[in-house]
Formats: structure tokens, C-alpha cells, sequence
């Protein structure tokens, strides 16, 4: 679990290494309210995100299922700081469907986490073709990261675009296409 004393005494030295006074009023309390933000910013390295997606019901259903829009956060392992955007995940039931929260629940799991953006969205795929064991999933997630916006090349509009599947979304371009066209609303 989470060792919260540590993190304050890292934080304490933080503030002391940039020259600041860490019993400073405005900073006293800091280390105890970054120990317990950390707390919940990294929740998911002790989470399984196959978890929430083991229940399911039985359906015929075989079209592409898309859960759009599903916002997140995460923080960037090269600078930690913040990066977040949004996700459209996509299947195709092979027998059984899920509850879109639980696809969402598992985005989160996996944000959070120290994270890269090409490494959530290959796992959130990953979790749910061996949990769930669709036809096929995809994903497609856009966000904005803060070493890019307030460190480094400073380009505060930039974002960044990744996309993963899995089974048929991987081998038939048009269901592939069949997802970007839904998303388009075309």
C-alpha cells in the first residue's frame, strides 16, 4: 500500500531542496495533503482492473458496442504530472456484454497509475480481450499533458492521440473503420 509518512518526509525535503520553509504557514500542512492526493492518484497499482469486468450478461447481441467520452486522468511516470483527456472504447459482444460503467472503472484502474499514454491504451484493450473475450476491442484516447503544456516545448493546445485493438478490429479493416465512423457520426 501507499506509505504516506514517506511521501511526507519526501515532500518536506522537496520544499526545502527548492528553498522554501516547509513549517512556512501556507506550507506546513502541504506534505499531509499531497500524502493523501498521492494516495488516491495511485489507487490503481494495487487494483485489478480484470476485476470489475468478470461479471457480465449473456447476449446475442454482435454489433460494436462503443462507450464514448469516458474522461479520465492519470500522471505521466517520465515528470509526474498530470495528463487526462477522454476514451471511446469500443467491442464486440462474443455471447456476453458488460455495463459500460465497468469499462469506465477499469479506465480508471489503470490511469491510476505512473502511466504513459501508449501504455494505458494497450492495456484497457489487453484487459478487456482477455476478460471479457470479445470478437474484438478498440480503443481510441486523446489527451492533453502538462510536461508538454507548462514544461519543455510549453504548447499548451497540444494533445496527444493513441489507438489499440484487438481480434477482429485488428484484422478486418472495415470494422476498424466501422468504429472510427460511429465516433465521426457518420
Amino acid at each position: 500500500m501507499i506509505d504516506r509518512e514517506k511521501i511526507k518526509e519526501a515532500l518536506i525535503a522537496i520544499i526545502s531542496s527548492i528553498g522554501d520553509d516547509p513549517n512556512r504557514e501556507g506550507l506546513r500542512d502541504t506534505p499531509e495533503r499531497v500524502s493523501i492526493m498521492y494516495e488516491k492518484l495511485f489507487s490503481g497499482i494495487h487494483e485489478d482492473p480484470a476485476s470489475v469486468l468478470s461479471t457480465g450478461f449473456e447476449e446475442s447481441h454482435k454489433e460494436i458496442v462503443i462507450v464514448r467520452d469516458i474522461s479520465f486522468f492519470s500522471i505521466c511516470e517520465h515528470h509526474l504530472l498530470p495528463f487526462y483527456g477522454s476514451a471511446h472504447i469500443g467491442y464486440i459482444p462474443n455471447g456476453k456484454v458488460i455495463g459500460a460503467s465497468k469499462i469506465a472503472r477499469a479506465l480508471d484502474i489503470l490511469a491510476r497509475r505512473p502511466q504513459l499514454q501508449e501504455r494505458l491504451t494497450d492495456q484497457i484493450v489487453d484487459v478487456l480481450h482477455d476478460t471479457v473475450n470479445p470478437d474484438g476491442v478498440i480503443a481510441l484516447i486523446t489527451a492533453s499533458h502538462m510536461c508538454m503544456t507548462i514544461r519543455g516545448v510549453e504548447k499548451v493546445d497540444s494533445k496527444i492521440v493513441t489507438s489499440a485493438s484487438r481480434g477482429s478490429f485488428q484484422t478486418l479493416p472495415n470494422r476498424r473503420e466501422e468504429f472510427f465512423s460511429l465516433l465521426r457520426g457518420t
